[in-house]
């Protein structure tokens, strides 16, 4: 499994893969790739995760964990 850190509104590391964003918690197994729809950014998926009361997007296979979730590296741990 890879994971991706999130920066900014849309920005990720050089080297990322562009357009996917990785996000991790403890309460959710492995972790979640993401692929912002047009007009979303890796920040804007993010809050959706942390905000308690989101639904209607199948993020994380659409999990219904909802906050602490953390930004992570996409790049396959060495």
């Amino acid at each position: 499994m890879s994971t991706c850190l999130v920066l900014g509104a849309g920005a990720t590391l050089a080297g990322e893969p562009e357009g996917k964003c990785c996000f991790k918690n403890a309460a959710y197994a492995g972790v979640c790739e993401a692929t912002p729809a047009e007009g979303e950014t890796c920040a804007s998926v993010l809050e959706y995760l942390n905000t308690p009361n989101s639904a209607g997007k199948s993020y994380c296979g659409g999990t219904v964990v909802r906050g602490g979730w953390e930004s992570a590296s996409c790049k396959p741990p060495q």
